[in-house]
């Protein structure tokens, strides 16, 4: 993919709520206004229009880093016990195979074992928050799975493997959440250690240097297993994707919804 003279695109890690939440009733009917009205407004902030997108979806694990290379995926409904209408979703945009050989191809190069499904389509985690950022589905889409053995370190360097699309004009988006403990959603005692965490991930977001160690060890942060109890913390690593591709980073977005602390980060 050749070089491109715009500034590189930054990185994310988004949050992408709560299977089809943007696009259904609530209680509160406000619950996911806010997150809905950031991930809206999330592409006027960059400094350039992407060429196309790179999702690391959290509702992907596969045994070694897998990427989609289908020319024109299908949804995938990933989500149980939503009404009738959010299983009629549309989000028809074009894969871009290429894009997904120089995926690959980086990841391997940096050691990490990697291959392409031309089957699997977009999760929820992937065209969910797609739906809101790029509505129009004009943008090409490739999706990247987690690893199962779930290794912060691996992650991490699977961004640092893939920081070159940036410049190439590929946005990476880590789709997660920050907050990630079915137990915990809509309960009171569960804010304090999700904001905790929050607090932690974003004194933690700046420094490139040092982030990696910190975020390698996030089960030792305060509220860390509260917030992803350990053997379920597949939404927390799209962030160490986001992490390991980015420079600095800052917290992008924050709000408290269903009583815990959900936010989004950006790396530049």
């Amino acid at each position: 993919m050749p070089q491109d003279t715009a500034p590189p695109l930054p990185s994310f890690f988004l949050p992408h709520g709560a299977g089809p939440c943007f696009f259904m009733d609530w209680t509160p009917p406000d619950a996911w206004d806010r997150m809905a009205a950031y991930l809206r407004g999330l592409a006027a902030g960059l400094p350039a229009r992407p060429k196309a997108v790179l999702v690391v979806s959290a509702h992907w694990l596969a045994p070694t880093f897998t990427v989609t290379s289908a020319a024109a995926p299908e949804l995938i409904f990933d989500y149980y016990g939503f009404p009738p209408h959010t299983y009629q979703l549309t989000y028809p945009a074009p894969g871009d195979p290429a894009l997904a050989a120089r995926v690959a191809a980086l990841l391997q190069d940096a050691g990490l074992p990697a291959a392409e499904d031309a089957r699997r389509g977009f999760d929820h985690g992937v065209f969910i928050p797609l739906k809101l950022v790029f509505p129009e589905a004009d943008v090409p889409v490739v999706a990247l799975s987690l690893r199962a053995d779930l290794d912060p370190a691996a992650h991490l360097a699977a961004g640092r493997a893939l920081a070159p699309l940036r410049e190439a004009g590929v946005l990476i988006l880590g789709s997660g959440m920050s907050f990630h403990n079915m137990r915990g959603y809509g309960d009171p005692r569960f804010t304090a250690p999700s904001q905790s965490f929050d607090a932690w991930l974003t004194a933690n977001a700046a420094d490139p240097a040092a982030r990696a160690q910190a975020l390698d060890a996030w089960a030792e942060a305060p509220g860390g297993l509260q917030s992803h109890p350990r053997g379920q913390e597949e939404h927390l690593l799209p962030l160490m994707v986001a992490a390991g591709a980015g420079g600095p980073g800052r917290r992008d977005f924050t709000d408290r919804v269903m009583e815990v602390a959900l936010s989004a980060f950006r790396f530049d």
